[in-house]
């Protein structure tokens, strides 16, 4: 079974507050497996109308701001034709008339226009921006508040930084489709409709031979979309690698360093970060070739508004001022094209995004409050009791606890012992309910506790492991983790009785000392100290220890078992540990087999016994001779009979 600290660096650990459970892991998935595999890249719809309308009602709450930016959009395209037109009028009448009022009224207009144009595109730039920026932050607060109520099975399955690429890029993919996407295409179609309209009205004839190379604009919009879908793709997934890889090396950095595998990590990163390359330069190769496309499109649609219309005014059946309006209005017809084939390499990537981010909204916890929950007694007697408990972390998997039925009264101290991988640590996800059982039953007071509140029950029960979780903050917050309730005294008390605070004066500053990410500048026993004053400030009930000593040094250790004298007293305790030492003093020792009970008693009543924890305790002490010879005398006797 993988130590807590090997567990915690593949899991979002932030996302239990109270402690970072220790945990096992059968199944964790690899970084550098196929990408098809890891991150779940599904090809899926163009467009999704149900995706669709379940993103769009992130817009609800901003609904004004998208009216405002929806009307100024209908006002900038209808002010795209103001330029065109008032040119006719100029070529056509001003200047055959020379009439310098009507002229001067005209380029006034235009100017005019031109104004108002520049403040529409303001305002509208703001407010689809804002729009985006709040849908994005919206969307974050939801996914990581879900996040920390999903089960741990669930980020058994998920690597951490496939989880990161969901709330952070994903989401900047449907911030792209709010500020520039979905808003704004009502402009594109709004510009083309008036520009389509105009030209129908100016001339139908004309307008005919400008949209004759709309077919041609089509073929290559759509062979465009195709390319640049594909290519899409291949980004999105390489990228997801590219989180993954980077999250667990740099966790893992002390390991490669350990080992001397920097060349290979480099070697390694350097073929998944030039697969993302040569994906981004396939899509650049794509856009280099579509926009070209488009120009000549749009030159060839001018060309031939110059060729027939030229001709009816030479024939004298047209102005030369419907030309000049023709050959800006094609030109502005032609631009939201374009911009609309853009946009729907936004919406492919919107609904790509979406689909992974609803997706991951859409998953239940599997450990969820009860419907009908029941309460438990208060202020509580802090009895556990398991009841032919049995549990494996996979429905294929084998048993991980077999019919593990005993109890740990009020007060006292249940120490659990055993080989690794024997289930101990099993008992604490159990506990807590972090997993649930498959058989069997689990109560607190006499209340199951499948059917109390996560919350309540949680609220009851310290959790202190052998390497702690400490966050890059001050040494206050680690200890009360944010709760209000717990005040500056109860913080210092806490750290008195634990024999701490000695450790924080010696800290520049004090309780505001930073302690820097998982407290990188605290040792291992001083990170423990912390952790106790942690579980002290608390008041749990029941107080759970899971190799709380076993990474300390001797001249630590004395200090810490204070610590934990003083923590323990009075509160039920469940201790598991390999240093069979700290635990003589329990009032029960349980001796857990391949999933079993095997052995229950003291430790004098089990050295007398002479059976799996004599062994054990033999592997530690008297192999060694580190054991007191009153101990291994009476040992002996109890093996010969």
């Amino acid at each position: 079974m993988p130590g807590p600290a090997a567990v915690c660096q593949r899991r979002t650990e932030c996302l239990i507050l109270k402690a970072a459970p220790h945990i096992r892991s059968p199944a964790v998935p690899d970084v550098s497996e196929p990408a098809d595999r890891q991150e779940e890249e599904i090809v899926g719809k163009a467009y999704d109308a149900r995706l669709m309308s379940r993103t769009l009602r992130y817009l609800r709450p901003y609904h004004l701001r998208v009216v405002l930016a929806v009307l100024s959009l209908l006002a900038i395209a209808a002010l795209e034709l103001v330029g065109p037109l008032l040119t006719k009028i100029v070529l056509d009448r001003a200047i055959p008339e020379r009439d310098m009022g009507l002229l001067t009224v005209l380029v006034g207009a235009y100017a005019g226009a031109l104004v108002l144009s520049f403040f529409l595109q303001y305002a509208q730039i703001l407010l689809t921006t804002w729009i985006g920026q709040r849908v994005m932050y919206d969307l974050r607060v939801e996914l990581f508040a879900h996040l920390q109520r999903l089960s741990l099975r669930f980020f058994d399955r998920n690597p951490v930084g496939r989880l990161m690429t969901r709330v952070t890029n994903d989401v900047e993919v449907l911030n792209e489709l709010f500020s520039t996407g979905v808003v704004t295409v009502f402009g594109d179609i709004f510009t083309l409709l008036f520009i389509m309209g105009a030209l129908l009205l100016l001339d139908v004839r004309l307008a005919l031979v400008t949209f004759a190379v709309l077919p041609l604009v089509m073929v290559a919009a759509f062979v465009f979309r195709g390319l640049i879908r594909r290519a899409y793709r291949e980004i999105r997934v390489r990228l997801a690698r590219i989180n993954a890889f980077l999250q667990e090396r740099i966790v893992g950095v002390t390991v490669v360093q350990l080992f001397g595998q920097e060349e290979e990590t480099a070697r390694r990163f350097d073929r998944i970060n030039r697969d993302h390359l040569d994906s981004h330069l396939r899509s650049i190769t794509y856009y280099a070739m579509f926009f070209p496309v488009i120009e000549v499109l749009t030159a060839t649609a001018l060309a031939l508004i110059l060729w027939y219309g030229g001709g009816e005014v030479v024939r004298d059946t047209m102005t030369i001022g419907t030309i000049a309006a023709f050959l800006q209005l094609a030109r502005r017809f032609f631009r939201p094209i374009q911009d609309l084939s853009e946009k729907y390499n936004v919406l492919q990537g919107a609904m790509a995004a979406s689909e992974r981010i609803f997706g991951l909204l859409d998953t239940e916890p599997e450990i969820r409050d009860p419907a009908q929950p029941l309460s438990l007694p208060v202020p509580g007697r802090g009895d556990i009791e398991f009841r032919d408990v049995w549990f494996r972390y996979g429905e294929d998997g084998d048993w991980v606890l077999r019919g593990v039925s005993f109890r740990a009264r009020t007060g006292e101290r249940v120490a659990i012992v055993g080989a690794t991988g024997a289930g101990k640590s099993t008992i604490i996800n159990l506990l807590m309910r972090f997993y649930e059982p498959e058989r069997g039953e689990i109560l607190f007071d006499g209340v199951p506790i499948q059917q109390v509140p996560i919350a309540d029950l949680r609220e009851r029960i310290g959790l202190v492991l052998q390497d702690v979780f400490l966050f890059s903050a001050d040494v206050r917050y680690n200890i009360r983790l944010g709760r209000k309730e717990i005040g500056e005294e109860r913080v210092r008390e806490a750290v008195a009785r634990v024999g701490a605070d000695a450790l924080v004066d010696r800290l520049p500053a004090g309780y505001d000392q930073p302690l820097g990410e998982r407290g990188v500048s605290l040792s291992v026993g001083e990170r423990q100290l912390i952790s106790f004053a942690r579980a002290l400030a608390f008041d749990p009930q029941v107080l759970v220890l899971d190799e709380a000593t076993s990474s300390v040094d001797a001249e630590l250790e004395a200090q810490i078992e204070t610590a934990l004298g003083e923590l323990m007293q009075g509160r039920t305790s469940l201790v598991i540990a390999h240093r069979l030492s700290t635990i003589r003093s329990a009032n029960r020792i349980l001796v857990l087999h391949h999933g079993e009970i095997r052995e229950s008693g003291t430790h004098a009543e089990l050295l007398r016994k002479g059976g799996l924890y004599t062994r054990l305790h033999e592997l530690q002490f008297v192999s060694t001779g580190n054991e007191p010879a009153e101990t291994e005398r009476r040992a002996r006797p109890a093996r010969a009979s």
